[in-house]
Protein backbone atom coordinates (compact mmCIF):
# COMPACT_ATOMS: atom_id res chain seq x y z
CA UNK A 1 0.00 0.00 0.00
CA UNK A 2 1.35 3.40 -0.98
CA UNK A 3 1.48 6.18 1.59
CA UNK A 4 1.29 9.87 0.67
CA UNK A 5 4.23 12.21 1.26
CA UNK A 6 4.54 15.98 0.76
CA UNK A 7 7.80 17.67 -0.24
CA UNK A 8 8.27 21.40 0.29
CA UNK A 9 10.94 23.88 1.29
CA UNK A 10 11.75 27.46 2.04
CA UNK A 11 13.91 29.78 4.06
CA UNK A 12 14.47 28.84 7.69
CA UNK A 13 15.63 30.93 10.64
CA UNK A 14 18.04 28.20 11.75
CA UNK A 15 19.36 25.53 9.34
CA UNK A 16 19.03 22.91 12.09
CA UNK A 17 15.34 23.64 12.63
CA UNK A 18 12.10 23.88 10.71
CA UNK A 19 11.01 27.42 11.58
CA UNK A 20 10.17 28.68 8.08
CA UNK A 21 10.47 32.48 8.07
CA UNK A 22 8.32 33.14 4.98
CA UNK A 23 5.55 30.52 4.97
CA UNK A 24 3.70 32.39 2.24
CA UNK A 25 6.69 31.82 -0.07
CA UNK A 26 7.17 28.08 0.46
CA UNK A 27 8.29 26.10 -2.57
CA UNK A 28 5.75 23.27 -2.82
CA UNK A 29 7.39 20.48 -4.79
CA UNK A 30 4.41 18.14 -4.65
CA UNK A 31 2.60 15.19 -3.12
CA UNK A 32 4.03 11.77 -3.89
CA UNK A 33 2.52 8.28 -3.66
CA UNK A 34 5.42 6.73 -1.73
CA UNK A 35 8.53 7.61 0.21
CA UNK A 36 10.94 6.64 -2.58
CA UNK A 37 9.39 9.12 -5.02
CA UNK A 38 9.25 11.82 -2.32
CA UNK A 39 12.88 11.25 -1.40
CA UNK A 40 13.96 11.56 -5.04
CA UNK A 41 12.07 14.85 -5.36
CA UNK A 42 13.51 16.08 -2.05
CA UNK A 43 17.07 15.24 -3.14
CA UNK A 44 16.60 17.06 -6.43
CA UNK A 45 15.20 20.20 -4.75
CA UNK A 46 17.78 20.19 -1.96
CA UNK A 47 20.63 19.77 -4.43
CA UNK A 48 19.54 22.89 -6.35
CA UNK A 49 19.97 24.98 -3.18
CA UNK A 50 22.93 23.18 -1.59
CA UNK A 51 24.98 26.41 -1.42
CA UNK A 52 22.25 28.36 0.43
CA UNK A 53 22.30 27.43 4.13
CA UNK A 54 18.99 29.21 4.79
CA UNK A 55 17.03 27.04 2.34
CA UNK A 56 15.66 23.75 3.59
CA UNK A 57 13.49 21.08 2.01
CA UNK A 58 11.55 18.49 3.98
CA UNK A 59 9.49 15.35 3.45
CA UNK A 60 6.23 15.27 5.42
CA UNK A 61 4.56 11.91 5.99
CA UNK A 62 0.99 12.87 5.11
CA UNK A 63 -0.26 9.37 5.83
CA UNK A 64 0.65 9.91 9.50
CA UNK A 65 -1.52 13.01 9.63
CA UNK A 66 -4.40 11.26 7.94
CA UNK A 67 -4.22 8.17 10.15
CA UNK A 68 -2.50 9.18 13.41
CA UNK A 69 -1.50 6.36 15.75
Amino acid sequence: MDKLHLVFGGRVANPQGTDFIEPDKLDIIGIFPNYAAAEAAWRSAAQRTVDDATMKYVVVHLHRLLEPK
